[in-house]
């Protein structure tokens, strides 16, 4: 198989930080690869994906993200090495069984590589799973740029092998999406599977058996703590009684704000790439050196926190600063964040070259539904039938986007799968509600959701948006995909046989940009009582495109109408539509010729007739 991926050692090649993972697993010989895609660490899925047929590996997509981790701690149970992979708020999903499987350990080895997003790019919170970590019973390596997200992937896997000790690598959003030069290593075979041996002592942790397992973990992390104490990841340098430790991407904004900064003045650093356990000698012997240190980490104050605790009880004079002050807990940091933290903690005046002059600021770009997304046409409808007469839950997914005027169909939103259950106990208390899901999440948490709907009799309107694929996060596959799409290696769920298979017996299907029949079905449901499930097809217009090769549509509204544009702007906010000055518009390169704005718009509907 000739794939970029594959190739030999030796080379040097420019990657994402997920493809540097992608590599890094198979020069480790992982055995099988289990996710729940979600951004920033699609890629990496992604990249297996495109790379099952060589045969190395066994790869899957799950519907989510408890289920992956299950898998693949079942599968580093039997014996294989498992790479897990999903996005931060994905571990909330799956921290159930990750508490219990470091109790019991995995003798094939498992890595859960989570991938979290300071500044909340493409996320709902901006949690640091280091907390996780620590909180699990994980050693946790942080990776700060490509080559790192290369060597770091094979030390957990290695280190998770040896120790039966699960292991988290946490990229954040720079990581996963920065690109570098990486070095590849040579392709081994896939790594043997140690067999099964039968032990419930070990793997049944009933109470009496966990009570064990605890202090067996405990134990194990304190030999890991030695690894962590030699690993060539955590580095010292520089001289002087100014320090700084820096774990994951800081560690890369640091350097490049070093240059700015004359040699003379440079801090001593102490960079933290595997930050659990902590290094604690080595941490406690860099400490004994300076009289002042910043820390620098996005997220919380997790080392800083260590590091306070570890000069206490050692009575280091040391004096310890990062997120009281001059840094923060909130998203992202950059070089001249970290120039002037240096500064405001150490003491640094002088520059070695002049700042860079300020960033022009861009236009704002509002997040927006694509041009012809079946999902506006199903917002508009639900806009004329409800208005503001019912409260509208929404979740996670593309159609999140609905939150904006004109179309405002998302009220509230907590996590994924939430819509359905969140919604029924609003409604026991408020207005109606209707409750927005898409196909992907709809089988990722929706389905509980609606059984538990069932079972209490809530009174909801269901409608699950279903564009054939797992849209937001790049085109993956899902139990309601069709069978073509899907290939021999999966099967598709009929998403109306699944929700009546749940117990609910008023249930309808529309095309989504059948204005006419969206209206009338949700008129008819509109003051029903009981649970209402109203399913509305259509592909994904990107994914159509790509994908299905499905050409555009006729574009009846190509030809420039100021009157038609300026309604189907101020009521749907296509798009393709557009405002110059006092004229409005048409984007024929936008235009997909959905034929909606030609059902809503009576303006367009006379243009067409005449």
């Amino acid at each position: 198989m000739n794939h970029p991926l594959l190739a030999p050692a030796g080379g040097t090649h420019l990657l994402l930080g997920n493809e540097a993972v992608v590599r890094g697993a198979l020069e480790t010989g992982v055995n099988f690869v289990s996710c729940y895609p979600g951004t920033p660490s699609s890629e990496v899925p992604d990249g297996f994906r495109s790379l099952a047929a060589s045969g190395r590996f066994v790869f899957e997509y799950s519907v989510n993200e408890k289920v992956a981790l299950e898998c693949a701690a079942g599968a580093a149970l039997s014996g294989a090495l498992c790479l897990v992979t999903m996005k931060h708020v994905g571990v909330n999903v799956a921290a159930d069984p990750l508490l219990t499987m470091t109790y019991t350990g995995l003798p094939g080895g498992l890595v859960l590589l989570s991938a979290d997003d300071p500044g909340c790019h493409s996320s709902q919170n901006e949690q640091d799973n280091r907390l996780y970590a620590r909180f699990a019973g994980m050693p946790c390596f942080e990776p700060a740029s490509a080559q790192e997200c290369l060597d770091m992937t094979k030390a957990a896997l290695l280190l998770a092998r040896e120790s039966g000790q699960p292991v988290m690598l946490r990229t954040t959003t720079r990581v996963n999406h920065l690109r570098g030069p990486v070095r590849f290593g040579p392709l081994p075979d896939p790594a043997p599977v140690i067999p099964f041996v039968r032990d419930p002592g070990r793997f049944v942790p009933v109470p009496a058996v966990a009570r064990v397992r605890h202090r067996a973990m405990a134990a194990n992390l304190e030999r890991i703590r030695t690894v962590a104490e030699n690993s060539p990841f955590n580095r010292e340098s520089g001289e002087g009684d100014i320090g700084v430790v820096a774990s994951g991407i800081s560690r890369a904004y640091l350097h490049d704000a070093l240059l700015s900064v004359a040699p003379e003045l440079r801090p001593r650093v102490f960079e933290l790439g595997m930050s659990l356990p902590l290094p604690v000698k080595a941490l406690a012997d860099f400490m004994r050196r300076v009289r002042s240190l910043l820390v620098l980490e996005e997220g919380e104050p997790f080392v800083e926190q260590a590091l306070h605790a570890l000069a206490h009880s050692l009575s280091l004079p040391v004096e310890i600063r990062g997120k009281q002050g001059p840094l923060e807990i909130f998203g992202e940091y950059s070089v001249p964040q970290v120039l002037s933290a240096l500064r405001v903690s150490s003491g640094f005046s002088g520059e070695k070259a002049a700042a860079p002059a300020s960033s022009v600021a861009l236009p704002g770009r509002p997040p927006n539904l694509c041009p012809g997304c079946a999902h506006r046409s199903a917002f508009y409808a639900a806009r004329k039938v409800f208005g503001d007469d019912v409260v509208y839950a929404s979740d996670i997914g593309c159609y999140t986007l609905g939150l904006l005027p004109p179309l405002r169909t998302a009220d509230f939103l907590f996590c994924m799968g939430s819509s359905i259950s969140a919604g029924s106990g609003f409604a026991r208390f408020g207005k109606p509600v209707v409750a927005f899901i898409g196909d992907s999440t709809f089988f990722h948490s929706g389905l509980t959701g609606l059984v538990n709907a069932v079972f209490n009799k809530h009174t909801v309107l269901v409608v699950i948006l279903d564009n054939g694929t797992t849209a937001m996060t790049g085109h993956q596959p899902n139990p309601g995909m069709d069978q073509e799409a899907l290939g021999a290696n999966c099967t598709h769920l009929d998403i109306e046989s699944v929700v009546r298979g749940c117990g609910v017996t008023r249930v309808a299907r529309a095309g989504g940009y059948n204005q006419k029949r969206l209206l009338a079905l949700m008129r008819e449901m509109k003051d029903a009582t009981g649970v209402r499930v109203l399913i509305v097809e259509e592909p994904c217009v990107l994914y159509a495109r790509r994908a299905l090769k499905k050409k555009r549509g006729q574009k009846a509204c190509a030809a420039r109408q100021d009157a038609a544009a300026a309604e189907c702007l101020e009521s749907l906010a296509c798009p393709a539509f557009y405002r110059a000055g006092e004229t409005c518009g048409v984007n024929t390169d936008l235009c997909t010729g959905c034929m909606v704005c030609v059902q809503a718009s009576p303006s367009f509907r006379a243009q067409k007739q005449g």
